[in-house]
């Protein structure tokens, strides 16, 4: 078993910055890719960036450069640095890690933009 926690969410200006971090604890050994979805209100939940354990990243095309996904092994911790923050960001993100016994999600932190 493998428990996320997600922190880093909150009010940020639109083209403002926000780092997200993800904890993983449990049956961290067999952890594989690791990375972010997100859902907006009334919308389905969508992919917003992947790490491999080797570091191999992998992008939404929405991101277009402006988030940096990034993974500390020994740590067991996945970041997505968010720059320039546009009003199609403000959702729930949700951390995801892939592990030896299957696929596990977090709780989610919101992220919301003020103007």
């Amino acid at each position: 078993q493998v428990q996320l926690v997600e922190s880093g969410g909150g009010l940020v200006q639109a083209g403002g910055s926000l780092r997200l971090s993800c904890v993983a604890s449990g049956s961290t050994p067999g952890l594989n890719g690791m990375g972010w979805y997100r859902q907006a209100p009334g919308k389905q939940r969508e992919f917003v960036a992947g790490i491999s354990r080797g570091g191999m990243t992998k992008y939404a095309d929405f991101v277009t450069g402006r988030f940096t996904i990034s993974r500390h092994n020994a740590k067991n911790t996945v970041y997505l640095q968010m720059h320039s923050v546009q009003p199609a960001a403000t959702a729930a993100y949700y951390c995801y890690a892939c592990a030896s016994d299957g696929d596990y999600w977090g709780q989610g932190t919101q992220v919301t933009l003020s103007f």
